[in-house]
């Protein structure tokens, strides 16, 4: 079975990143290396990740695909498993992941809100759920940064990630679903922070409409990629 690294992109994330790294040390089946990137943090989130013992990666350059990027170039497993700094996978989320990978090109899993009533937790897993099947329907299976996994050859072929404020994740695995077999996981579950929702519930799925569209600009705030300067 291949060995693992888990990817974390993070920028200013020293609030939520200590809950995420104690879900990873408590894997079932433990990752070969944890690599969080660093985006420009202004808090303690670097220091947060080496008191863990993370690998810690700096990459300024504001953005989170070039982070994913620089965590996807730095990784020496086979397989690489990415998830964010405000999210939960379960116990079993790297052994779920890798009882799945032979054959395929990359994996992903279900996820839901954290943080919220719990009746509201399941109903956001059941509506993402049903989402993915949709998207598994009609051949676009959508890959999400908190909870996929891919092959790390294969993502360099494709590749990688491309710069852009959001989607990149769901471009890589569409990408990564041209070269070989990709798999939904159902019990590889990952939670996540439902801080986006702090702009209410029409915004959040306006965003997301606006993403799948291909309207990528403007979803991480002060993170989005700067446009490249022109030489005068």
């Amino acid at each position: 079975m291949p060995a693992f690294t888990v990817v974390i992109p993070a920028r200013n994330e020293a609030a939520y990143l200590p809950a995420t790294l104690q879900a990873l040390d408590r894997q079932t089946r433990r990752p070969a290396e944890v690599i969080v990137v660093d985006n420009g943090s202004l808090d303690d989130t670097v220091g947060v990740a080496e008191a863990w013992g993370a690998t810690v990666l700096p990459c300024p350059q504001r953005g989170v695909a070039r982070a994913r990027q620089r965590g996807l170039e730095a990784a020496r497993t086979p397989w690489v498993a990415s998830t964010d700094a405000d999210s939960l996978p379960v116990p079993e989320w790297l052994e779920l992941l890798e009882a799945a990978t032979p054959g395929r090109a990359a994996l992903y899993g279900p996820m839901r809100f954290c943080g919220v009533a719990p009746q509201w937790s399941r109903l956001s897993g059941v509506a993402y759920s049903g989402f993915l099947h949709v998207c598994r329907v009609i051949g676009k299976p959508n890959l999400g940064g908190a909870n996929m996994a891919f092959d790390r050859a294969l993502a360099l072929q494709a590749g990688g990630y491309p710069l852009v404020d959001a989607y990149e994740d769901v471009i890589l695995g569409q990408e990564l679903a041209r070269l070989g077999r990709v798999s939904y996981v159902r019990g590889a579950l990952v939670e996540t922070s439902a801080r986006r929702l702090e702009r209410g519930l029409l915004p959040f799925l306006w965003q997301h409409y606006r993403n799948i569209s291909g309207h990528t600009r403007g979803y991480f705030g002060d993170d989005r990629i700067p446009p490249l300067r022109r030489e005068k």
